[in-house]
């Protein structure tokens, strides 16, 4: 006579109509007061049992009851609809497209609880034939955070993704950074352009385009304190990005930097020229005190940053095809090394490194005025007058 399971152990029973052995099991009460009762089936009675061991020790474990888990498309699409709260907006359009097009496809099927290590190497292993490593990077992200999340609200035991290392991906686009020639071949070019500002600001002092979105005029100062002591130059707060929080990438890139006085008349310049279209757009200008705008006051988008400078860039003789705003950057980096000026106080003026106090500062900075890379974009890009 078969023995009878245990209050507590479910029960097996066989089907006649389905032709299928089914586990049930009893895991308490909801908060209505209804009993929960989960069921699996199996073609053999031994098979049955197995799946009634797992819904047990899973339920023992602490995990969700409702359900199996979902899929890994669900615990991605669960992270993208919930997971994302407070990121930048092409942020979450980013994670959303890479999701759509490499997550979702490739392992979306797959039941959650049953996705293993394995599964994410070879998926990892595949992607690195088609993307570069830091894509790699952002896919595993993905797909981390989301399972992540899913583990957090008991739908899995474990992060598989935890186990899996990023491969070395496709080979990307590399940066690159404009020699003297094409650096004063670009300044000449951008002289008749609304866009002088930017890219001698971006040349000269080596701010990120997020930066120069977002630099407000109260964080210029074009005249400094020549009578102080020492005298204070005039200089440029990176205080703040376009980013959704509106600080810069890292604690570190906040710096005051000393402007170079090319970048000085440029920013003049751009003042008169701002004066000119507030006036033209009357009524319809919108003032958020933002030195680089559109002709009505508002916000620069990436992208139209990106069509005026390749109009520069192609009048300068580069391929506009082959260069972005931020090899600005870049190129400000290379041109001071050539120069000669040490690594760390690079590393300080384009926010990579540690500063320490050595210049005076303004009344409400928090970091010093940094004078080296002033100095020495005037030594290499010295006035008309100067160079004459």
């Amino acid at each position: 006579m078969t023995k009878r399971r245990s209050r507590g152990d479910g029960g097996l029973h066989w089907d006649e109509k389905r032709q299928r052995w089914i586990a049930t099991a009893s895991l308490g009460f909801a908060a209505d007061g209804r009993r929960i009762t989960k069921r699996a089936s199996g073609k053999t009675k031994t098979e049955a049992k197995a799946k009634l061991k797992e819904i047990l020790r899973d339920h023992d474990d602490g995990l969700s009851s409702s359900g199996n888990g979902g899929t890994v498309a669900d615990a991605v699409r669960d992270w993208l609809a919930f997971g994302l709260n407070g990121r930048d907006a092409a942020t979450i359009e980013n994670r959303t497209i890479l999701a759509n097009s490499h997550v979702i496809p490739a392992l979306g099927a797959r039941k959650l609880r049953e996705l293993s290590a394995d599964d994410v190497d070879r998926w990892l292993a595949a992607k690195s034939k088609e993307v570069s490593t830091r894509t790699l990077r952002d896919l595993r992200s993905i797909l981390k955070r989301a399972i992540d999340r899913a583990q957090a609200r008991d739908k899995v035991k474990r992060n598989v993704v935890l186990l899996c290392e990023v491969p070395k991906g496709k080979e990307g686009r590399p940066s690159k950074s404009l020699t003297l020639e094409q650096a004063e071949a670009l300044l000449k070019a951008a002289e008749a352009s609304s866009m002088r500002a930017y890219i001698v600001l971006s040349l000269l002092i080596g701010a990120r385009t997020e930066e120069l979105r977002a630099l407000t005029w109260s964080h210029v100062d074009l005249d400094g304190k020549p009578a102080a002591a020492p005298p204070v130059p005039p200089s440029v707060m990176l205080w703040r990005s376009v980013r959704a929080s509106g600080d810069t990438k890292t604690r570190k890139s906040r710096r005051t930097l000393a402007l170079p006085e090319r970048a000085v008349e440029a920013l003049r310049q751009q003042h008169a020229q701002q004066s000119v279209a507030r006036t033209r757009a009357g009524d319809r200008w919108q003032d958020h005190d933002l030195v680089f705008c559109t002709r009505y006051g508002t916000a620069l988008e990436a992208g139209n940053v990106r069509r005026a400078f390749r109009t520069v860039a192609r009048k300068a003789g580069l391929n506009p095809d082959e260069w972005v705003p931020r090899e600005l950057r870049h190129s400000f980096v290379s041109l001071l090394s050539d120069s000669g000026v040490p690594l760390e106080n690079i590393s300080r003026l384009v926010g990579h490194g540690n500063t320490t106090v050595t210049e005076t500062v303004y009344r409400k900075q928090l970091r010093p005025v940094l004078l080296e890379g002033a100095e020495a974009m005037d030594r290499i890009f010295p006035r008309a007058e100067d160079g004459a």
